[in-house]
């Protein structure tokens, strides 16, 4: 029987999730034709098989003179099967057929047009700075096809239903794979492509991070304390952040103190550190990075209907006050 959920529930969205659909899928878009740029202009003309069934095209098309971008295609295609039987059927498949296709499409004509209408192709005669741009270029387009809920296909539908059947870690599984795609590689092209093509799959992991989270702009403080009650009063009123204060025990002294926590924004610790001085010198404080910090003041949750008074809400601070900031 077939399942008709997905396009029931299409049938029901609002304005606004159509909206929202449609930036997704020109999100895609643009995310695939980024992917297929790093490709086509900087792994396949030095044959940086970096894993992954890109990484398999290249190698199929040392021996066969085929269209890496149709190869591609080809080779997802009984994937994309699977993964509909066992990632999701409609849903899984909508969102990653498109990105798919748009890769391959875009591949081949930047692989084949590249040549006539760019004055030097390679774009580089430096193996280790297309290593480089590779990677950046490629985990880019890759980090805002992921952000828009989307997939480029591949090995990744191999991996996550292996990691659903056996519970091993994802990371373990991408390794693994890759790592056997980059070895027969290896035996084609040689070791210096091969640790070429493992410095792509590294830079297009944390480009793809970066892409897919953005940088780390928050930053919380502990801070232990014999004067809570002063701490975040001076927290709250200078820097116009809520604060929670726990009750704790010292581990070694046995001694009940209080921790003040607040997330400020990355401009703010220096300031956060002189109210610390100022208050309780003798406080004990650590600074961590944070990656992201939704609600008021920060990063607003699109959804939200009312919004809470400030010194109600931890870590909180009036819209008016903070415009800009992330």
């Amino acid at each position: 029987m077939p399942d008709n959920s997905f396009f029931r529930r299409l049938r029901t969205l609002s304005q606004e999730d159509i909206l929202q659909l449609i930036k997704n899928f020109l999100a895609i878009c643009f995310g695939a034709v980024t992917v297929a740029i790093g490709f086509s202009l900087f792994q396949v003309p030095y044959n940086l098989a970096a894993g992954g069934i890109t990484g398999v095209a290249i190698i199929i098309r040392e021996f066969v003179d085929f269209p890496t971008g149709v190869t591609y295609l080809i080779l997802n295609v009984p994937l994309m099967i699977i993964g509909f039987r066992y990632l999701g059927r409609w849903r899984f498949l909508m969102r990653t057929i498109l990105s798919v296709l748009i890769f391959s499409a875009t591949t081949d004509f930047l692989y084949f047009a590249a040549p006539k209408y760019l004055a030097k192709f390679p774009l580089t005669s430096d193996l280790l700075l297309s290593s480089i741009y590779a990677g950046l270029i490629t985990g880019i387009g890759s980090g805002l096809i992921y952000r828009a809920g989307g997939t480029i296909g591949g090995t990744s539908i191999i991996s996550r239903i292996i990691q659903r059947k056996s519970g091993i870690p994802l990371s373990q599984i991408y390794l693994t794979v890759d790592g056997m795609i980059i070895l027969g590689a290896t035996a084609v092209f040689g070791w210096e492509i091969a640790l070429h093509a493992i410095l792509v799959v590294l830079i297009a992991g944390m480009a793809s991070d970066f892409a897919l989270e953005g940088p780390s702009v928050v930053r919380t403080a502990s801070i232990i304390t014999d004067q809570p009650g002063e701490m975040a009063e001076a927290l709250m009123s200078q820097l116009r952040r809520g604060v929670s204060i726990w009750e704790i025990t010292g581990g070694y002294t046995r001694q009940k103190r209080s921790m003040v926590f607040c997330t400020v924004n990355r401009s703010q610790i220096f300031e956060l550190k002189q109210i610390v001085s100022e208050v309780n010198p003798e406080a004990f404080v650590v600074i961590g990075n944070a990656q992201q910090a939704i609600g008021i003041g920060f990063r607003q949750n699109k959804r939200r209907k009312k919004t809470p008074n400030w010194k109600d809400t931890p870590a909180a601070v009036p819209a008016e006050t903070e415009k800009g900031a992330h």
